[in-house]
């Protein structure tokens, strides 16, 4: 069977999916999470394989990892999905014109949804999730870091697709090769949207190459701006959390800038860092004021390289500006439009950062690592897009769903 075969049937289950009635597909949901706690051996078993293919030293190695603690996070957010109102055939506009015809704008899935992305298989849970509620048939291509374990998975899914009756085409995973991404980018007439989860270099390859519509989630190059103003207790809780919770996340801080005027605190604010270990590569003042007081072999002067940098790992960068508009041309020129925060007490200075920082997320005295559908309460997500075309942050069930119009007449006709 070609991969053009594996499109067709995934478009025609797709059809199969628009009359699915809301308590099936919750009960399916529901399902699924109970299948995923039940054969947790299985997929701990299959993803051991794909981890021990991969050096533990790979940033990427957390984000592969399934542990049994995080398949039951992922039950959970599966079962959370299905307490969420269903995105479909919500009445987004309604009116009648003058001639009596009466016009609803009304919420309908895309129909086929990809996904391209890389040693995350948990997006493989949380992507059947989100297009089940929304009425979705998806097709997946993970990298080959992952395959065991998306394999494994997929296949319990189908497992309960089928135990329920319905079609298992609504997910397929493609194989893991180049050329499998390839045909999906160009999958049109079969693929209505795709959307990448990953590396910069994979964002930029799939926007560049894609023939089919692009939802951008873009690379997490994250700042945390110690304003003039800032609390050093909260600046030091805020900037540790952003930065050590989970490092391989797109939303772990890369770089805090601080106000010249509190460099004097700087040892105060990254002292919590030193139980990570975390590496600091900061400019010339920064570097003066943290020397004696930050493990030396953890402190290295900063570069150009050093800014801009998604670093997926227990490494930040410091910025030290004048002011706050230096600190948001810092975040122009180096951000990737994702998450920014700014720690201050002032509210004058936060209305101005919230106002000019162009991303996706901005905060105040919150760290970036709540740039999270789950945290939002929007369930699991389906990735953070950078973009500002349809959808912006974290992309849930609204964001995977569009619009059609439904026009009632009694023989109206249109003059010539």
């Amino acid at each position: 069977m070609t991969l053009q075969d594996t499109f067709q049937k995934v478009k025609d289950a797709s059809i199969e999916l628009s009359v699915l009635d809301g308590d099936t597909i919750n009960t399916i949901l529901n399902a699924v999470a109970d299948a995923a706690i039940a054969q947790t051996e299985s997929i701990i078993e299959a993803n051991a394989k794909d981890l021990s293919r991969m050096d533990p030293e790979n940033p990427m190695y957390d984000r592969l990892k399934l542990t049994r603690e995080r398949i039951e996070g992922i039950a959970a957010d599966t079962r959370k999905v299905a307490t969420l109102n269903s995105p479909l055939g919500r009445v987004l506009k309604h009116h009648v014109l003058p001639n009596g015809l009466d016009l609803t704008r009304v919420s309908v899935p895309f129909g086929v949804i990809g996904i391209v992305y890389e040693a995350r298989p948990n997006v493989t849970f949380d992507v059947f999730a989100l297009c089940l509620k929304s009425g979705n048939a998806c097709i997946l291509k993970g990298g080959k870091d992952a395959d065991d374990s998306n394999r494994t998975i997929v296949a319990i899914i189908k497992g309960v697709l089928r135990e329920y009756g319905i079609n298992e085409n609504i997910i397929e995973l493609l194989p893991a090769t180049h050329e499998a991404t390839a045909e999906l980018l160009h999958a049109n007439g079969y693929v209505d949207l795709v959307i990448p989860r990953g590396s910069k270099r994979l964002i930029t390859f799939v926007r560049q190459e894609a023939s089919v519509p692009v939802i951008e989630t873009g690379a997490g190059v994250c700042h945390a701006y110690f304003d003039k103003y800032g609390d050093a207790d909260k600046g030091a809780k805020i900037i540790n959390n952003a930065k050590t919770r989970r490092v391989s996340v797109c939303n772990a801080l890369d770089c805090t800038i601080i106000h010249e005027d509190r460099l004097v605190d700087l040892p105060k604010i990254c002292k919590p860092l030193q139980d990570s270990n975390v590496l600091i590569y900061a400019d010339a003042p920064a570097l003066a004021a943290l020397q004696g007081e930050y493990p030396a072999d953890l402190l290295k002067p900063s570069t150009e390289e050093s800014y801009g940098t998604e670093f997926q790992a227990y490494t930040m960068a410091i910025k030290t500006v004048s002011c706050i508009e230096e600190a948001i041309a810092h975040i122009r020129k180096n951000g990737s439009g994702h998450s920014e925060c700014i720690i201050t007490e002032n509210a004058e200075s936060a209305d101005i950062f919230l106002k000019k920082v162009d991303a996706a997320c901005v905060y105040h005295n919150a760290p970036t690592s709540f740039t999270d559908g789950a945290q939002f309460g929007l369930g699991a997500e389906i990735g953070i897009s950078t973009q500002k075309l349809h959808a912006r942050g974290p992309m849930a069930l609204e964001e995977i769903t569009t619009y059609k119009w439904i026009i009632k007449g009694n023989g109206q006709t249109r003059p010539k």
